[in-house]
């Protein structure tokens, strides 16, 4: 393709993503197609001449657009939000057309040098001090295996760079909530520590992790000739977003000489606002956290920042220097490819950068206010509606319920709450997502989806009680 037809198809796909966009909200949220549908309308073979870039955008929308679930669709409230905004989609598109890869400063000197900007910035909006670095990965999962490899080698004295895990006397643990994300233990499990020694910790009734659950299981592993090591705890789990203690479990893990790292990888975007900062009280005891801008704040997938107030340590753990990626630049700059596990880095602080400056603080702050708003007003009508019951606390933007008619047991409970949800997903009429909290399925909603306004909320709220109504 030449510059001058990347320059003619390209408009087309800016006007075709424009149109899109437009238009997203005529279109069903979830896909309704069948396992193999996709795969099974194009071609089992690769072609053997060249096609014409129309042929493929005529299959984008015949062939791959029905296979699309719609994130950034107004009647989204699965999951958590993903607002791909258009800025930072510009700003994914800049770097996916300079198509350069950051290996050390040298190789991309912009690439270093607006990801130490844009994540300083990110910093300040949400109210960190300056001992706290930042660098950008791909995901929270990533992020977290990360703090968990940096834990391991603090708790051991870089044992890496000689036995290894292989000549620990006393096994190391890691602490987390029952409510904890998946990616924790596959953190764990990844960096070694085994299942064996992973502890997930009982809740409060807020489904907050129990701080006195978590000193008697610390205190147990001692008195077993464990070496407490890691604890993982969560601002705004995933299930309901609960808030763990952060101010007391800073307190055990400075005693104990732990590593805390703090998964803020949703909730962190709303400690743009000063008044959510309570969420996260304690931070500046933490050793690590992770936040998600690809999540609620409004970056196009993927951009993950990792913070740190101990770079040193995470650079040593990290860190190779073979020869043929040394250069004069090495003592005056940073290289990226020592603060996590790839070595090439594509140039994601462009999509953050684009999407704060088009946006500005206030703008942002202005969103996320909105959706909380909006997640207050859908609260207060299923507190007020009888045979609906919200089951968590409504701290943020995301919402548990359960529509519970009289007389039915646990088992027929379960059926209907399953049965309504998937009424409203199946039509295409909004996207919810069903999940277990204290073994009972119940239903999560959650609202921050960029073009969700509360007229959307409203009539998401409408067609709940017109469903569960028909049964």
């Amino acid at each position: 393709m030449t510059p001058e037809e990347f320059r003619k198809f390209g408009h087309q796909m800016i006007d075709w993503i424009a149109d899109y966009r437009a238009t997203v909200d005529d279109l069903p949220v979830m896909s309704t197609i069948q396992p193999g549908d996709v795969r099974k309308s194009l071609p089992s073979k690769p072609p053997e001449s060249a096609e014409s870039f129309d042929a493929i955008l005529a299959d984008l929308n015949e062939k791959i657009l029905p296979g699309i679930t719609h994130w950034n669709h107004p009647n989204y409230f699965a999951y958590f939000p993903s607002n791909a905004t258009l800025a930072s989609v510009l700003g994914d598109l800049m770097s996916s057309g300079l198509g350069g890869i950051g290996l050390n400063w040298q190789s991309m000197p912009a690439l270093t040098e607006l990801e130490e900007l844009t994540t300083d910035w990110l910093r300040q909006m949400v109210g960190l001090s300056t001992a706290w670095e930042g660098v950008i990965q791909d995901t929270a999962s990533t992020s977290t295996l990360v703090a968990l490899l940096c834990a391991r080698e603090q708790s051991s004295n870089y044992s890496q760079m000689n036995t290894g895990f292989q000549g620990q006397q006393s096994p190391f643990i890691v602490y987390s909530s029952i409510q904890s994300h998946s990616s924790v233990k596959k953190a764990a499990l990844l960096a070694g520590f085994g299942l064996d020694h992973l502890r997930f910790i009982e809740t409060d009734e807020h489904f907050a992790l129990n701080i006195k659950c978590l000193e008697d299981a610390i205190q147990k592993d001692i008195s077993a000739g464990f070496t407490p090591c890691a604890i993982i705890a969560t601002t705004g789990t995933t299930t309901t977003t609960a808030i763990d203690p952060i101010a007391d479990i800073a307190h055990l893990a400075k005693t104990h000489d732990m590593w805390l790292h703090v998964d803020a990888a949703m909730a962190g975007s709303a400690m743009i606002l000063p008044e959510c900062r309570w969420m996260w009280d304690g931070i500046e005891g933490a050793d690590s956290l992770v936040l998600n801008p690809h999540k609620w704040l409004g970056v196009i997938f993927d951009c993950s920042l990792f913070y740190t107030r101990k770079s040193e340590h995470l650079v040593r753990v990290m860190s190779t220097n073979p020869s043929y990626l040394q250069t004069s630049a090495d003592g005056e700059a940073k290289n990226y490819r020592d603060w996590g596990i790839p070595l090439g880095r594509r140039f994601r602080a462009l999509k953050l950068w684009c999407l704060i400056r088009e946006q500005g603080v206030s703008g942002l702050q202005a969103r996320i206010r909105r959706d909380m708003d909006n997640a207050q007003w859908l609260y207060q009508q299923i507190e007020a509606t009888p045979e609906w019951d919200i089951l968590a606390p409504v701290s943020l933007q995301t919402i548990c319920v359960r529509h519970i008619p009289a007389g039915l047991e646990a088992a027929e409970l379960d059926v209907h709450t399953l049965n309504w949800v998937h009424e409203i997903n199946s039509s295409g009429a909004a996207y919810l997502t069903p999940a277990k909290l204290n073994g009972q399925w119940m239903v999560r909603i959650s609202i921050g989806a960029e073009t969700t306004t509360l007229e959307h909320v409203q009539a998401l709220w409408d067609t709940m009680q017109n469903v569960v109504t028909s049964h």
